[in-house]
């Protein structure tokens, strides 16, 4: 099962999901965790203070994503989130150390 996580440090989830311009890729099998890549995209946020949805951004990031089961970030405001689940992408607010995050949710999807 592959999952999409946020993370600055590449050991935390610990990055809100409009900030992403990257995220890793982690297969979790067997209860193992391994790191497989990271896959760029454009930034959500651009600090507009309208903030409007960009849905093609939105779009692009989901197509980036194909083949993860869930994107697992520290933040997502609730219009992406709506989108993303939309799109067939499952969001997941969680902080903690990357791999036994995924482990634990590994187990329940």
């Amino acid at each position: 099962m592959l999952f999409a996580v946020a993370s600055r440090d590449g050991k935390e989830i610990n990055q809100h999901f409009g900030h992403v311009e990257r995220f890793l890729i982690y297969r979790v099998e067997d209860d193992t965790v391994s790191f497989v890549e990271e896959r760029p995209v454009e930034k959500y946020c651009r600090f507009d203070p309208e903030h409007p949805l960009r849905a093609h951004t939105l779009k692009d990031t989901a197509d980036a994503l194909k083949g993860c089961r869930a994107v697992v970030c520290s933040m997502i405001g609730e219009a992406p989130k709506v989108e993303l689940e939309r799109l067939g992408v499952e969001p997941y607010v969680i902080e903690g150390e990357i791999e036994p995050v995924l482990k634990d949710l590994a187990k329940v999807l």
